[in-house]
């Protein structure tokens, strides 16, 4: 896999490069009780387009941030001015939270060329660089979406994944995954899938950006993963599950999908098996 990042330095080089489009990817747990498009108008890195993961989604379903259609992801990134051609660079505030899930929809959607920015806001901000203020209008552009199902699990594919002893890597805290602490989101058991490896995103990240590669492996290896097998990244609602299945597929994994529904669909349906530890 082709090193996904860019740095702060590369991209102030670029900052107004026409072909380049950077989008501010922020988006928070409903217990952090913060407002990313408010804090987006407030201060954000000079041309940043706020992409909306709650809003660009399928609202159909009652789950958090679904994945749309192609055609509707197509029609809302192109309102955004996101077009074929440009190379995408996705950021969020929080440093290395949210932006790989809105690289991972990109990747999914067909972009051929999307980018996380190392360190995100924080690390632009620390380095004294410049910030704007107030909504950015892009011109409307044209994004053709070409789907990549592969890169997509769903509640099925995740029972039959279990049901053959594959590989299902959780991305939540060790704590809601082992069924100590309490979801965030009422309504949801606690635990974890059957036979489900614990992987903690945050323990995957340092500094706003991924840990040095020598110790991800150490943690997958750890968790007995198999590189050569497919894997299923799951996590509350399909967020860090995407920084997982990043950090998974730099280390060398062949074959990494996401669980959309994550634990916000498997947590709240009476007909999924649900493990606590004792």
């Amino acid at each position: 896999m082709d090193n996904p990042f860019v740095s702060t330095e590369w991209l102030a080089d670029r900052l107004h490069a026409p072909a380049i489009v950077i989008l501010d990817g922020s988006w928070y747990l409903p217990t952090a009780n913060r407002k990313p498009l408010d804090e987006y108008l407030v201060g954000h890195l000079p041309g940043a387009v706020y992409f909306d993961m709650d809003e660009i989604a399928d609202k159909s379903t009652g789950l958090p941030h679904m994945l749309p259609a192609p055609e509707v992801f197509a029609r809302e990134v192109g309102r955004l001015g996101v077009g074929d051609g440009m190379t995408i660079v996705v950021y969020d505030e929080s440093g290395l939270f949210s932006a790989p899930r809105v690289w991972w929809e990109f990747k999914a959607m067909g972009a051929p060329d999307v980018r996380i920015l190392d360190g995100g806001g924080a690390k632009w901000r620390a380095e004294g660089r410049p910030i704007e203020s107030g909504p950015v209008v892009r011109p409307a552009a044209t994004f053709t979406a070409r789907f990549h199902p592969e890169l997509v699990r769903d509640f099925a594919d995740v029972k039959s994944a279990i049901a053959s002893a594959g590989q299902i890597a959780d991305a939540r805290p060790a704590g809601r995954f082992a069924g100590r602490d309490p979801e965030p989101r009422a309504g949801l058991k606690s635990g974890h899938m059957p036979g489900a490896v614990s992987l903690p995103a945050m323990n995957l990240v340092a500094n706003g950006g991924l840990k040095p590669m020598n110790e991800l492996k150490a943690m997958f290896e750890a968790a007995g993963i198999d590189y050569d097998k497919p894997i299923i990244t799951s996590c509350g609602s399909g967020a860090t599950a995407a920084t997982l299945l990043l950090a998974l597929s730099l280390a060398g994994a062949k074959d990494v999908a996401l669980y959309d529904g994550s634990w916000a669909e498997w947590g709240a349906r009476a007909d999924a098996e649900v493990v606590a530890d004792q």
